[in-house]
């Protein structure tokens, strides 16, 4: 049976803490340290994360006084441990005695000690020597009454090209293709002369002359994710043997490029995630809202944690804009409206030395007189009053469907232009359905759909036959669907599919194009609205203008209705975006990339067409609504204060006041309004 969050919110409500690093300190700070937590309201500390050099100073040596001594101070407390495993940065005497431990990166240098993130995630003495750490630490500890929650490892993404790197790469490719003429096949090792003889001629992609086999390339990363996988199920194996009844996590680091969360989340018990918010982006609460649906995707929809966060500036950008006062406090909420049961801090108290050093923390270097301070403690203290809803669910009735394989295989070289990319495409479709309040399920290709009125596909490169069939069944079963430009160009060999593209799906777009069009970058693509397509109450005027930006289509319409054209050039006349009646449901097509106004407009239609409206209507820019349970979220990112009028009377949590006809939110200001009426499902505050 998986665990879930329950296992740590029972008796707790929603969790409150950090990483906490007391080996970085004299052992009378700890005894302060646990006493301002318990003032903060801490009940969550993640421990021990980069402590293996405390552990093990020297190969085989176990020092776990100190760690015991932490443990049994924190459970005095009442403060629960998120006990880590140390393996993320292995200590200098592995990698000075074992120099075959430390990665290689593409070009064939070895990547020394002195950082972290040091190993090479096929090399076995680093397993075999992260095992044993780990099986000692399981044992030490599988008892001790503060352990509440497993942290395997950290942030993995490490990618090594080294032999031994290459000779794992070999067995897994064996394991994937069978036989070497398979492989040539899948490869298309016919280009360029690349035809393999022997598996021992096959390497990683390293740096070579020119551009590398791009199926070489997909390979390789889906290799990557798998040999990092592979490490974090044998440390999470050792530790549900000895500690059956504790939930095991690992954090990832929302839309992170080389490892496939999909394939992850599954190992876990509880998906956590690490995100910081860039202050300098205008579009970081939509981009923030994005990370967080996708980690209740990678969920199932179940609660997830927050697992590291900031509370001021970080140290790792070239120019850390430092956070207003109430602004951390916003994106903690906005992560707990949309799913988190945990809202923890990286870290605790702010280091003194090390790389990190103006990393912002819990406790800041000036101490916690500080104002700061006083935030995170008056956080602390209203997170209680938000313990109805942990564990609450965030329905969701329409999905976007991302895919790591389709991004990987997107940004490889070569393609008409490396300007159309997978982040940038789903946030682009993802902005207008969080500005009108309509909470989106972030979902793989192959995920079951049936229960969503309307599914949105920004790009999808890459697609299986499977997954292709998929989609057309869900239109034809009366589903509405929306493609964006650039999918079903390839197979997940990432061969094109020939004849008329995107060739999976042409039958139910009822359209297919021959020519992809990348546009001049200093010339925006003039469209318009063609005031085609049903229902009659269209979200535009018929003939408005748009422009678009970046890519365009040579498409033709094959049974869809021209919804928008172009207007001038070698594309005047020709569609932008169709609209396709399928069976008992509806497909829409854009073959080009609209301005963010005409990507509104298009959200509007859409759902129109699937009957779903936002939690609230007309929301302000910058207002966040969101739904968890039965308590509507209402968070202002803006800059001016709002009246926002609400169709039921309600109680804030927040504040304890009622909520009758409106609610004023100030700038960075949050309500949580539970109705005092339980309307009916599908109300705006239902």
């Amino acid at each position: 049976m998986r665990l879930g969050t329950h296992t740590l919110t029972d008796g707790r409500g929603l969790l409150f803490g950090g990483d906490y690093n007391p080996e970085q300190w004299p052992e009378e700070v700890w005894t302060e340290d646990v006493e301002l937590m318990k003032a903060a309201g801490v009940n969550l500390v993640t421990v021990g994360v980069f402590s293996w050099a405390r552990i093990e100073p020297e190969p085989g040596a176990r020092d776990f006084g100190w760690l015991d001594r932490v443990l049994d101070l924190l459970g005095a407390a009442e403060i629960a441990v998120d006990l880590a495993t140390p393996t993320a940065s292995p200590p200098p005497w592995l990698g000075h005695r074992w120099p075959e431990t430390l990665p290689v990166d593409e070009s064939g240098h070895r990547l020394w000690y002195g950082s972290r993130n040091q190993f090479c995630p096929s090399s076995p003495v680093y397993r075999e020597r992260a095992l044993a750490i780990v099986t000692d630490l399981a044992d030490r500890y599988a008892g001790h009454p503060t352990l509440a929650l497993w942290h395997v490892g950290n942030e993995y993404g490490q990618i090594c090209h080294c032999d031994e790197s290459a000779a794992a790469f070999r067995t897994w490719l064996q394991a994937r293709h069978g036989d070497l003429d398979t492989l040539n096949e899948a490869w298309g090792t016919t280009f360029w002369s690349q035809r393999y003889s022997d598996w021992a001629e096959i390497i990683p992609p390293r740096r070579a002359p020119y551009m590398i086999n791009p199926t070489q390339q997909l390979d390789w990363q889906r290799f990557c994710s798998d040999a990092l996988l592979a490490h974090y199920q044998a440390e999470r194996d050792i530790l549900r043997e000895r500690t059956p009844g504790t939930p095991v996590t690992t954090n990832f680091m929302g839309l992170f490029k080389p490892v496939d969360y999909w394939s992850w989340a599954g190992e876990e018990d509880i998906v956590s995630n690490d995100c910081y918010p860039d202050p300098a982006d205008p579009l970081s609460p939509a981009r923030t809202a994005l990370t967080h649906d996708l980690m209740r995707g990678l969920g199932q929809g179940r609660p997830w944690l927050l697992m590291e966060q900031a509370t001021n500036g970080v140290n790792w950008r070239p120019h850390n804009l430092p956070k207003p006062p109430g602004q951390f406090r916003l994106e903690s909420l906005q992560a707990v409206a949309r799913g988190a049961d945990g809202l923890c801090y990286f870290q605790w108290r702010a280091s003194r030395f090390g790389a990190e050093r103006f990393h912002a923390a819990m406790v800041p270097h000036a101490g916690p007189d500080t104002r700061l301070h006083a935030e995170v403690r008056a956080h602390g203290q209203e997170l209680r009053e938000l313990a109805p809803v942990a564990g609450e669910p965030v329905p969701a009735r329409v999905a976007m469907v991302f895919d790591w394989a389709s991004w990987w295989a997107l940004e490889e070289r070569g393609r008409p232009s490396d300007r159309l990319n997978a982040p940038d495409q789903l946030l682009s479709y993802y902005l207008p359905f969080w500005e009108r309040g309509v909470s989106v399920d972030l979902v793989p290709p192959s995920a079951e759909l049936s229960g969503y009125p309307l599914v949105v596909v920004p790009n999808l490169y890459l697609i299986s036959d499977q997954d292709a069939a998929a989609l057309t069944a869900y239109v034809h079963g009366g589903g509405v669907l929306m493609v964006g430009p650039f999918s079903g160009i390839v197979d997940p060999r990432a061969h094109v599919r020939t004849g008329r593209f995107p060739a999976p799906l042409r039958e139910v777009l009822g359209a297919s194009g021959e020519e992809w069009l990348p546009a001049p970058e200093d010339r925006p693509v003039r469209c318009q609205w063609t005031g085609g397509g049903e229902p009659a109450a269209h979200a535009w005027t018929g003939g408005a203008e748009f422009t678009a930006h970046t890519w365009t289509e040579l498409i033709a319409a094959e049974g869809a209705e021209t919804v928008a054209e172009f207007t001038e050039g070698d594309l005047a006349g020709y569609p932008a975006v169709l609209r396709h009646r399928a069976g008992q449901g509806v497909a829409w097509y854009v073959a080009t990339m609209p301005e963010p106004v005409a990507l509104g407009a298009l959200a509007g239609r859409l759902l129109a067409d699937a009957g779903v409206r936002g939690e609230l209507p007309d929301l302000p820019p910058g207002v966040e609504a969101v739904r968890r349970g039965d308590v509507l979220f209402l968070l202002n990112h803006g800059t001016a204060t709002v009246r926002l009028p609400i169709p039921h009377a309600a109680d804030d949590l927040l504040t304890g006041s009622p909520a009758t006809g409106h609610v004023t939110l100030t700038p960075r200001a949050v309500a949580a309004l539970r109705p005092r009426v339980q309307p009916p499902f599908g109300d705006p505050l239902a």
